[in-house]
């Protein structure tokens, strides 16, 4: 303890939190985790931890979503956001500092990023999975889309209402990949690919989808395989700076993630080509136990959290057979 005082005292001296050093010290990789929230039943003993294990305001904006589904999304979410921060940044977890932007994008607002200001993660939650990509050294943006039918209308009417998302080239794409479903397994993922650019560089609603082109390589993606062959174009010009990494997490969820140019401020060169070079991350599948392996409870139970849960509905969807 004593020893522990020292340092901290050291650290205060030279203006640094504990946590800041340590990340001084380590290099941190990129990081691609998943969590199926689909697949989690969660127990009332579950539910409660994960709410005290969160942000008052995030547990109120979680209590209010309609559907178990988007509460479970959105809490596997803000579990994975803190888990990331608390191991990978060494900040306790419950220190973490999390807050949004006008856009509601969340991030940190703990001191830390004076020393990495060029920290960033982004998390996605669609389908049956919750994902986050992080870089240590590039803009990332992520986005998972599920392949489904479209709902209430033929997929021909479908494409027909989405005509003007994407550019010929890429409905060339699309309508040649083969049958109906083949067509809306490479239009989701077109889908996830411009999602995962827009969110890396933080615009929404608005941005003209045909200023973006996207040419997909391989055609075909096998679960467990991630690769990074997919170019695209900005205004007509290729944009050779950025990459773009795809992976299948099953047979229907298709995963895109946007990397910007590294941030060229690095003073050390060979981390900067490290960045560059770095084989594409696989996605690692976590538990509900593996989100809260590090979490410090931050609220007492609240028995009438669970029973805000149960209350909550089930989503159901209207399908046309193809």
């Amino acid at each position: 303890q004593r020893l522990k005082g020292e340092l901290a005292a050291w650290l205060g001296r030279l203006g640094m939190k504990p946590y800041e050093a340590a990340f001084r010290s380590r290099r941190m990789d990129g990081l691609r985790w998943a969590f199926s929230f689909g697949s989690w039943r969660p127990s009332c003993c579950e539910w409660l931890m994960a709410a005290r294990c969160v942000q008052a305001e995030e547990r109120e904006r979680i209590g209010e979503f309609v559907f178990a589904r988007d509460a479970k999304a959105a809490m596997g979410g803000r579990l994975l956001i803190r888990k990331l921060i608390a191991e990978k940044l060494k900040i306790p977890w419950n220190e973490i500092q999390l807050q949004r932007t006008t856009k509601g994008k969340p991030f940190l607002a703990n001191p830390v990023l004076n020393t990495i200001p060029n920290f960033n993660f982004n998390i996605s939650h669609q389908g049956d999975y919750t994902v986050l990509a992080a870089e240590p050294n590039r803009q990332v943006g992520i986005d998972v889309m599920k392949t489904d039918l479209p709902g209430s209308s033929s997929v021909t009417e479908f494409f027909r209402i989405m005509n003007r998302q994407f550019t010929d080239h890429e409905w060339n794409t699309i309508k040649m990949a083969g049958d109906e479903w083949a067509q809306l397994v490479m239009f989701h993922r077109h889908w996830a690919l411009k999602e995962s650019f827009l969110k890396a560089i933080g615009v929404g609603v608005g941005f003209n989808l045909q200023r973006i082109e996207f040419h997909a390589s391989p055609l075909h993606m096998r679960v467990g395989q991630v690769s990074k062959e997919t170019i695209m174009f900005l205004d007509g010009d290729q944009e050779e700076a950025w990459t773009f990494e795809e992976s299948m997490l099953d047979e229907n969820h298709h995963v895109a993630v946007s990397l910007g140019k590294p941030d060229m401020i690095t003073k050390n060169p060979l981390q900067l080509q490290e960045n560059v070079n770095q084989e594409p991350s696989q996605f690692t599948l976590l538990t509900f136990k593996d989100l809260i392996s590090s979490a410090i409870a931050m609220a007492p139970d609240n028995p009438m959290y669970w029973e805000n849960f149960q209350a909550k509905k089930e989503k159901t969807r209207l399908r046309m057979p193809l």
